[in-house]
């Protein structure tokens, strides 16, 4: 796989690592949603037309929205792509330093099937609609526990065999400050590295805090990438 697959993130993870995920046919696949609520297409002309229409019809129901980074079909009528916002995609092509651990820091654990509710109680609070009840089988999730709390987390979302996108990096409220973001962003970036996989990531533009953690720990933008959303159109009154 190439760098250029980044710039189609969904349809190039759903080709590949999440092949046996993947909904649909031809040139249009999706999550299910309860893993994740992504639709990809493999070009904009695989996205167009009679064909496409009929795949967007089985593939996205009624009062469903779907969404789309950086290569969007170009549906009839029938369908409502909005532009949400130009995302920066960027990726850390090296090992980066890790932070000094103290002595009193807590250990960073994997987030397997016993701690999935707590995930998914963090992420409700500060990463609401992008994490679903079966998102952890994207990947691996790790976090810091503090007072007996899930304090952070981060984990593995889409992918090529070459990429990792990084993503639910996230820090309680209660728990901010305390360089927890820092420890497992470098942790899960260098585990990738290791294992033959450059990480990425996606963050909105307007968190510039999101944005200046990852440039100072080894991240550079790639690109600005364009984020839709997919659903049926409202039909017309008569």
């Amino acid at each position: 796989m190439s760098e250029g697959d980044l710039d189609n993130p969904i349809w190039a993870s759903l080709a590949s690592r999440h092949r046996a995920l993947a909904l649909g046919a031809g040139g249009v696949a999706r999550y299910p949603a309860e893993v994740a609520p992504f639709l990809g297409v493999a070009s904009a002309d695989a996205g167009e037309g009679a064909d496409a229409d009929a795949a967007l019809e089985a593939l996205v129901p009624a009062g469903d929205t779907a969404l789309v980074l950086g290569v969007a079909p170009r549906p009839g009528p029938r369908w409502r792509l909005r532009h949400l916002a130009d995302l920066a995609q960027m990726i850390c092509r090296a090992p980066i330093a890790a932070p000094d651990a103290g002595d009193d820091d807590a250990p960073i654990v994997e987030l397997g099937a016993a701690r999935r509710e707590d995930a998914l109680a963090l992420t409700a609070l500060v990463y609401p609609h992008y994490f679903r009840p079966r998102t952890m089988e994207l990947g691996r999730y790790f976090g810091i526990y503090q007072d007996g709390r899930l304090a952070a987390m981060a984990g593995e979302r889409m992918g090529t065999d070459g990429y990792t996108e990084l993503s639910a990096i996230c820090t309680h409220p209660d728990f901010l400050g305390r360089g927890h973001a820092r420890r497992l962003l470098a942790f899960l970036a260098n585990d990738n590295h290791a294992r033959g996989r450059i990480p990425f990531l996606h963050v909105s533009q307007e968190n510039p805090r999101a944005v200046g953690l990852y440039l100072r720990n080894g991240f550079e933008l790639r690109r600005a990438i364009p984020f839709w959303s997919l659903s049926r159109a409202e039909p017309a009154r008569p």
